[in-house]
């Protein structure tokens, strides 16, 4: 009686010390994410949001779409992302599987003999053991039984860090999401690239044209006197510096084609596109929402977003290292020196039943250590959210701005393309009539292309920004 009451004083004494020592967790600094963002982008706007459009209804272009298609299914880095997928749900697996019991079934067999001079071999030596029924020397031993094992999840350690690795699953989802609204974009950007390029080809051949209709005007003028051979010069140098540029056009062209061709994951081959002049696309208008839209159209914020919940879960997770665990541990199975006497039982059955509570007691610098990191993780997750939030805004903002501002300057640019055609047209009329140089005419004519250029890099921007604006709302995606 003494005994166990000794007994169980002194389990009251490891428990206390156990729960003493574990229950006491370091304090944490704490942040929060900033969920104050502004309620408009601009004061004319409703909730109308083109971010929510599939992006086979934003852009209207069939050749574009097939592109778009193309590199959905072939992108080499689309395809990486799947596999992180694949193994982020692989490790969901595993994250499950370590909160339940395991279950090992074990075979074996061998064989031992002991020494003459220990105390085991000595005591069988002088066992007295009646005749026939001799144990075996050496002595076999065959074994047939299971081995279960379970950590019992008592502060939910387990079943959190599962739930960490689903939110980390989730998060390659928002990422590959990403991945795609950024390759949308980046095919878009190119096709339009390569249709403005097309037309400034066709602008340096239509230049080139009445270059040399000039320069044929020039030669008749020398012939009759009325100009020297410098103006000649002249106009045929601007002839040749005007078909250089042609090389550089397609130099440009080939580059474009293979960009895309490189992002749809194939090899060089010429682009199919419209023929339609780029200048003759028509802008839509830009309907943008509000900003708190961003939070649930744009994929990398829903990442951020689902990446601090995981960092939140490793802090329990880090925390419940603290506390004591529990192990149970079992086995069943039958054992004999002899493998016909492996099925008599209950003879050859064994068994075992086992529970360990385990506690960190003096050397807790490790489980500290992970504790701490886990918060930090936490807090730059915190800041890497608003980061992404603040950086989305900013993105909307500038793309709506440059909207705004590309439209106003495309209006100018058409009339500066406009007046230097009439002064191409005027200059050359001056100059059949002597009443303007050589030397006009060729600046007049080297305005008006610059002008023209300037028109179709002006509307590329414009395009470019469509698209822009579509990718910063979290369009292109779904």
């Amino acid at each position: 009686m003494r005994n166990k009451r000794l007994l169980y004083i002194g389990l009251g004494v490891v428990f206390t010390v156990f729960f003493m020592t574990s229950c006491k967790t370091p304090s944490l600094i704490e942040k929060s994410v900033n969920n104050s963002i502004p309620k408009k982008f601009s004061a004319k706007q409703d909730s109308t949001n083109m971010a929510q459009l599939n992006w086979k209804e934003y852009f209207s272009d069939p050749h574009l779409l097939a592109l778009i298609d193309t590199a959905l299914n072939r992108n080499q880095e689309l395809n990486i992302m799947f596999q992180e997928i694949a193994i982020a749900k692989f490790e969901i697996g595993a994250r499950k599987g370590e909160y339940l019991p395991y279950l090992d079934l074990k075979a074996g067999s061998g064989v031992e003999k002991k020494a003459r001079y220990t105390p085991e071999g000595a005591s069988e030596a002088t066992t007295d053991i009646e005749p026939g029924r001799e144990m075996p020397e050496p002595v076999p031993d065959f074994q047939l039984g299971a081995i279960a094992s379970w950590e019992v999840d008592i502060w939910r350690k387990l079943r959190n860090a599962k739930e960490s690795a689903v939110k980390e699953y989730l998060a390659t989802q928002e990422g590959k999401n990403f991945l795609i609204t950024q390759l949308v974009a980046e095919i878009a950007n190119s096709y339009y690239e390569l249709l403005a390029l097309d037309n400034q080809l066709q602008i340096l051949n239509q230049n080139i044209q009445i270059q040399s209709n000039a320069l044929k005007i020039v030669k008749l003028q020398k012939q009759a006197s009325r100009v020297t051979e410098l103006a000649v010069r002249k106009f045929q140098a601007e002839v040749l510096n005007t078909r250089s540029l042609q090389y550089g056009i397609k130099q440009q062209i080939i580059e474009t084609e293979n960009k895309i061709n490189y992002l749809l994951g194939r090899y060089p081959q010429p682009i199919e596109r419209s023929t339609q002049d780029i200048i003759e696309i028509l802008s839509d208008s830009i309907q943008a929402g509000i900003p708190s839209q961003l939070l649930e159209n744009r994929p990398d914020i829903r990442r951020a977003e689902l990446e601090l919940a995981a960092r939140k879960l490793n802090i329990k997770v880090a925390k419940a290292n603290f506390y004591p665990t529990l192990d149970i541990t079992a086995g069943i199975g039958l054992q004999a020196f002899n493998p016909t006497y492996l099925i008599q039982t209950p003879e050859s059955m064994l068994f075992n039943l086992a529970g360990d509570l385990v506690s960190p007691l003096i050397n807790r610098r490790a489980i500290k250590a992970n504790y701490y990191t886990a918060n930090a993780k936490q807090i730059q997750a915190v800041y890497e959210y608003d980061r992404t939030v603040l950086n989305a805004f900013m993105e909307v903002k500038n793309q709506l701005s440059k909207v705004d501002n590309l439209n106003k300057s495309y209006e100018l640019k058409q009339q500066e393309v406009q007046a230097l055609n009439e002064s191409i047209e005027i200059a050359n009329n001056l100059f059949k009539s002597a009443r303007a140089d050589y030397m006009e005419v060729l600046l007049t004519q080297r305005d008006a292309l610059e002008s023209k250029f300037e028109l179709v890099e002006t509307k590329r921007e414009q395009m470019n920004a469509k698209v822009n604006i579509y990718q910063a709302l979290g369009g292109g995606w779904n």
